[in-house]
């Protein structure tokens, strides 16, 4: 489960990049209402999803590092 963790992080963002980036469009085509609280909650999940996702792309770098000098303390 800790091993998943990076890659749960970076589902999580994808998934909160690709709703504020598809509530908006539906919007301006009029699919959805544009209110004030949705106009918000969608550039949050954007904001959200982009720092989750940077998040999960250090500590899976981090982990990989992590276990590349492991590796090569035991040669």
């Amino acid at each position: 489960m800790i091993l998943d963790y990076p890659r749960r992080l970076i589902a999580v963002a994808i998934l909160l990049l690709l709703f504020g980036f598809i509530s908006p469009f539906l919007m301006v085509i009029k699919v959805i209402e544009s209110t004030l609280f949705m106009n918000f909650f969608s550039f949050g999940a954007s904001v959200l999803g982009l720092f989750l996702g940077i998040a999960g792309i250090a500590s899976l770098r981090l982990k990989s590092h992590k276990n590349d000098d492991e590796e090569s303390r035991y040669r």
